[in-house]
């Protein structure tokens, strides 16, 4: 009796906290809390973490910093993170330590040029780049520093009188200069190479500097594409990451060894992985890194059992065959952050389409995974979870591509949806099990819509031809295989045919807006976040053309270059004749990648076409919105729109 007493409430408990369940919603999502991981402690005893918090009111992201005791899993919260953390930037004799600090090199404003015009307001150029991602040049570069802890006004500029960037923004970050573990040599990254060249070229390179002999020395010359992300493991071995081709992006983006002697490609003969990030074990005789894998990130290991070169006849690394590349983890998730390990324990951030970041712990022999962080645990307990599902289909040209459907709570087949194509930017990044607090399928099928995210051509993590054949081929294969997708599933008898929306930013943004002129009334709506409408003006106004150079095949001038000619001629605005569908256009005025003369030109068009159109201007964003405020706008005007029109 007892028992059967017990069991009733516990199923009661069950139900009511099923029942208690709310929809997510734009409010909702801004709720979430954000985890960020800044390491482990130097005594291996905790995780130390931020939460960052939304303050809608304010339009800030307030922080709050915590420890995780990864004995106990006990939190506690801090006030300074550099109470627990060793400071990187300090040699191991502990005089000296890294900086990195403007230095002006070039005249750019009016004042500047002619001193008694100092109420001018006026930059003048010689030379491209004039303006990178969302700022102006402004003459300054980041240089490398040593500075002398005791003193610190005593300072080595490891480029002076060099117009390189150290590091190199907005993407790179304090990780671009280190120092080695004897602490008498700093390697930073940086391009060897000012002014146009910036614009036209990817190749970076890793410098070397020796604090005895004062001579600097380029490790990787002779590597053409990008050489990023370099750390050493406690026996001065160096680990790297490298693109072989100059000018292209999107490489596969390989893992590298350099013992001071040999390099050695751990991942060339690995055609599925493309390293996105990795991490040295505590004992530097493993790599753990992460890897796009079937529309997931997966956390990976490779063994690097050697010791320290001693001489420079034969080197001590041995042969390519020896290392065995190991998959730890698999499933509907993603691992996107490698803290480090502590034994045989691997600790990562994890993700999926119903949970923002936790931190989990991994075992290295199984992969099975434990979360020990619980920030937004009782958050999504209250919120009613989203289905997701693979779903793959044979494309026109006989391949097998596969989408992820994300399906709305309390799904029932014998209704009908609306349903929405999410056209993935890049155009070469995965699409995986990502959170994010503005593309968020959790939300749009939470507002009752379908999703359907084609892992079209261009997509890392099926190989590397299927990466590769984008490229020069805007508006073909890539494009036919969002239709394919979206036609297989508009058979479902729970698909509405009648409502179908195509959306989509940055190349997901052009997708769309090529989709607008190419449809044959698939679509009732459309929406473009910093989409590429026309390709001429594109080609004129964004900052680096080194991606432009090699997704188009060339400058729309050269005549002769028929490639070239044939990615031009499938720009969006050549088609607008054939518009006929709404669509919601949305910029960032600050983005230089895709300039917001992009967003007016295809809003302008809409417009006297008589299409229904709406534009949305950021003034103080860039390729993304950010700020808090901003971004409930977006959320809600993205979602008022699908009301309307869909």
């Amino acid at each position: 009796m007892l028992r059967t007493i017990l069991f009733f409430f516990i199923a009661l408990l069950f139900s009511l906290t099923i029942f208690s369940q709310s929809l997510m919603t734009p409010e909702k999502l801004w709720e979430v809390q954000r985890v960020s991981v800044l390491g482990i402690s130097e005594d291996q005893s905790v995780i130390v973490y931020s939460v960052g918090t939304p303050d809608r009111t304010a339009n800030k992201i307030n922080k709050k910093y915590f420890t995780l005791n990864l004995t106990t899993h006990q939190v506690n919260e801090i006030i300074s993170p550099n109470d627990f953390l060793k400071d990187d930037k300090i040699s191991s004799d502990a005089k000296y330590k890294l900086i990195s600090e403007e230095v002006k090199m070039q005249p750019v404003y009016g004042k500047e040029f002619y001193p008694d015009l100092d109420q001018s307001n006026v930059q003048r150029y010689d030379d491209i780049p004039y303006r990178h991602w969302d700022s102006w040049e402004t003459g300054d570069y980041n240089h490398v520093f040593i500075a002398e802890i005791a003193h610190p006004e005593n300072k080595i500029d490891l480029m002076k009188d060099k117009m390189f960037d150290t590091p190199i923004l907005p993407f790179g970050g304090d990780e671009d200069y280190i120092w080695h573990p004897d602490g008498d040599k700093v390697l930073y990254v940086t391009r060897a190479f000012s002014g146009k060249p910036t614009s036209t070229s990817t190749n970076t390179d890793l410098f070397l500097y020796d604090l005895n002999t004062k001579i600097t020395k380029n490790l990787t010359e002779e590597n053409k594409g990008y050489d990023l992300q370099p750390s050493y493991n406690n026996k001065g071995v160096l680990a790297y990451l490298q693109m072989k081709r100059d000018g292209y992006e999107a490489d596969k983006q390989d893992l590298i060894l350099f013992d001071g002697n040999q390099k050695i490609n751990l991942t060339a003969t690995f055609d599925g992985i493309h390293v996105e990030s990795f991490k040295w074990s505590e004992d530097g005789n493993v790599l753990y890194f992460i890897s796009p894998v079937n529309g997931t990130m997966q956390l990976y290991s490779v063994m690097v059992e050697l010791p320290v070169s001693k001489t420079k006849k034969k080197s001590k690394l041995p042969k390519m065959k020896l290392y065995d590349v190991k998959q730890i983890t698999s499933g509907d998730f993603d691992v996107n952050h490698i803290i480090g390990n502590v034994g045989d324990k691997i600790y990562v951030t994890r993700q999926d389409f119903n949970h923002a970041n936790e931190i989990f712990d991994v075992k290295g022999t199984s992969g099975e995974m434990k979360q020990i962080s619980h920030v937004n645990d009782a958050f999504y307990n209250a919120i009613k979870p989203v289905q997701s599902e693979r779903r793959w289909v044979t494309t026109k040209d006989n391949q097998q591509l596969m989408s992820w459907v994300v399906y709305p709570p309390d799904f029932d087949s014998n209704k009908k949806y609306p349903t929405l194509l999410y056209c993935q930017g890049g155009p070469q990044s995965p699409l995986t099990q990502f959170y994010s607090f503005r593309w968020n399928f959790q939300l749009m099928a939470s507002e009752g819509y379908i999703v359907i995210a084609p892992n079209r051509r261009g997509m890392p993590g099926h190989g590397t031809k299927w990466n590769e054949d984008i490229s020069k081929d805007w508006g073909g294969k890539e494009t036919q295989d969002l239709l394919d997708a979206i036609d297989d599933f508009s058979k479902e008898p729970y698909v509405d045919k009648d409502r179908l929306g195509a959306i989509g930013a940055s190349f997901g943004g052009f997708s769309v807006y090529y989709l607008a002129g190419n449809h044959q009334k698939r679509f009732k709506t459309f929406i473009a976040h910093a989409g590429i409408f026309d390709f001429r003006s594109m080609y004129g106004t964004t900052e680096e053309l080194f991606f432009e150079n090699w997704e188009k095949g060339g400058p729309y001038w050269d005549m002769n270059n028929a490639v070239a000619q044939k990615s031009f001629s499938h720009s969006p605005s050549n088609f607008v004749q054939n518009w006929d569908t709404p669509i919601l256009i949305i910029q960032g005025a600050k983005d230089f990648r895709v300039p917001e003369s992009q967003a007016m030109q295809a809003f302008q068009a809409a417009r006297l076409r008589d299409i229904k159109a709406r534009y949305l201007i950021f003034q103080n964003e860039n390729h993304w919105i950010l700020k808090p405020q901003n971004a409930l706008f977006w959320q809600r005007e993205f979602y008022k729109w699908l009301k309307e029109t869909l």
